[in-house]
């Protein structure tokens, strides 16, 4: 729900500063021409990230889904800090084995989906993310 009010006041942005943009261009000035094609590259730029974002949110739901329906899903048994997060002591602990996983079948989505949740557990989350793309690359080209 969150991510679909911040997609949505991403997007009333979005449409604001395109409009901004438009009538600067309109305006009879050098300089606020220029401004007007600057702004409408933002848009372009917001737009294509909130698309790239709800996308891989939707494939990684599915990977989850999937995942939970085979009974591949790993349970989440790690302690929590006051924030909700595991502890990162315990979930490095963990992490060998989801990495062992992957590099014994490299072409595995699940391995891979794992191993980025493993990645988040730890607190690496730009690892993460490139391990769940990759999963859902994996996926895609299987299927």
């Amino acid at each position: 729900m969150a991510a679909i009010v911040m997609a949505a006041l991403l997007l009333l942005y979005l449409v604001v500063v395109a409009q901004l943009a438009i009538r600067l261009i309109a305006v009879d000035n050098g300089v606020s021409k220029a401004l007007g094609v600057a702004l409408i590259v933002l848009p372009l730029i917001g737009a294509w990230a909130l698309v790239a974002e709800l996308l891989f949110g939707i494939r990684s739901e599915r990977l989850v889904r999937r995942l939970r329906e085979a009974g591949e899903l790993p349970v989440d048994t790690l302690p929590k800090r006051t924030s909700g997060r595991p502890e990162r002591s315990a979930a490095d602990a963990e992490f060998p084995r989801y990495r062992a996983e992957v590099e014994a079948d490299p072409g595995s989505w699940q391995a891979w989906f794992r191993l980025g949740l493993a990645y988040d557990a730890s607190g690496d989350r730009r690892r993460a993310r490139q391990a769940i793309r990759k999963a859902i690359t994996l996926e895609r080209s299987a299927g």
